[in-house]
């Protein structure tokens, strides 16, 4: 065979492989796709504290795992502790006025009846002389006196009902249920609760990390201090839209991770979400802004899955951990063919 046959049946080799390795891709790329864009993520808490104070104690360290409930950092207490105790002495002070209002209820309703016995015996007085009048038993002037008496004492008598009912007003319900008890203990409360928020605690399990805070710092409320990571892995892969056709949620999926080399865990997609940003538009008020692109073949979309697994080795893996994902069809052979691809890459994550 003369080297130009043997160049050429090289060629001929080489555009057979080429073929060969173009059609593996193509098929690989339909029925069983991979992506090396994914990643381990958890979710990250932004601890804030509820109220403002100088941070005086913290309780954690950079990277320490914290349960649910456990403490911080502590704020000074003092403002707080002043604000519970001023509660304190003003609910202390409506249960004295209302005891004051007691008092002056009963001596209300006395002068009630007071007046009400003198209205009935000025009434008495009036109508007797308006009788001895008529039968020209007394004077004119002495009716008059009388019945001028029996309206005065009449005044009297709803002048101490209206002074009764304002106090009755002002004293409200006298059980617990009464208003200005209601309004003190609920600021009690308040105050009480704001004391508590001066323990800032972790609302759920998880991983302290960035921490830079220093004790006397002011931490004003609402504004994020520390960084709480979850011990909970989601695994998110983007594929394109086309390569998740045969593909649904309990799907099986294999994952290969940059940092264990040689291992593959197996998966399940648990979800896919609903959009991606560059499908939300916000009404602005602006015209629509088409897209343009001198690109004859345009970029595809990519949707992200989430996938769920699960193994303690895997619980340790931190948040940003890189990873390729390799979902596997139910066709037999293209399965193994899947679980070879990725055991394959796996074993490269050893050299890169």
């Amino acid at each position: 065979m003369t080297p130009d046959q043997k160049f050429a049946r090289w060629i001929r080799n080489a555009c057979f492989a080429f073929m060969l390795l173009f059609a593996y891709f193509l098929v690989a790329d339909l029925a069983m796709p991979l992506t090396p864009q994914a990643m381990a993520t958890r979710v990250v808490t932004k601890v804030s504290p509820q109220v403002s104070g100088q941070i005086t104690d913290i309780h954690v360290k950079n990277n320490q795992v914290v349960h649910q409930g456990d403490v911080l950092f502590d704020l000074d207490p003092a403002p707080y502790q002043l604000a519970v105790e001023q509660a304190r002495l003003n609910l202390e002070k409506v249960i004295q006025n209302n005891e004051q209002l007691d008092a002056s209820i009963l001596a209300a309703r006395a002068d009630v009846e007071a007046n009400d016995a003198v209205l009935q015996q000025k009434n008495r007085e009036a109508n007797r002389l308006n009788a001895l009048f008529h039968r020209n038993g007394t004077s004119q002037q002495l009716r008059d006196d009388a019945q001028s008496a029996a309206k005065a004492a009449k005044a009297n008598l709803i002048a101490a009902q209206a002074r009764l009912k304002e106090l009755e007003v002002s004293r409200g319900d006298v059980s617990e249920m009464n208003l200005s008890i209601r309004v003190a203990k609920n600021q009690l409360k308040q105050a009480e609760l704001n004391l508590s928020y001066t323990q800032v605690e972790a609302k759920h399990d998880g991983v302290v990390t960035n921490l830079q805070l220093e004790k006397g710092a002011y931490a004003a409320a609402g504004n994020p201090l520390v960084a709480l990571v979850s011990k909970d892995v989601d695994i998110i892969a983007d594929f394109r839209e086309k390569s998740l056709r045969h593909f649904s949620q309990n799907s099986q999926a294999m994952i290969a991770f940059d940092s264990q080399p040689g291992r593959v865990f197996t998966a399940q997609i648990s979800s896919l979400d609903a959009g991606v940003s560059a499908g939300q538009f916000d009404a602005n008020g602006r015209l629509a802004s088409p897209t343009e692109s001198n690109r004859w073949v345009r970029d595809a979309q990519r949707m992200r899955l989430h996938l769920s697994l699960e193994g303690e080795s895997v619980q340790a893996l931190p948040a940003g951990a890189r990873a390729t994902v390799q979902l596997v069809p139910e066709n037999g052979l293209l399965a193994w063919l899947a679980r070879t691809q990725i055991r394959f890459l796996s074993a490269l994550h050893y050299i890169y």
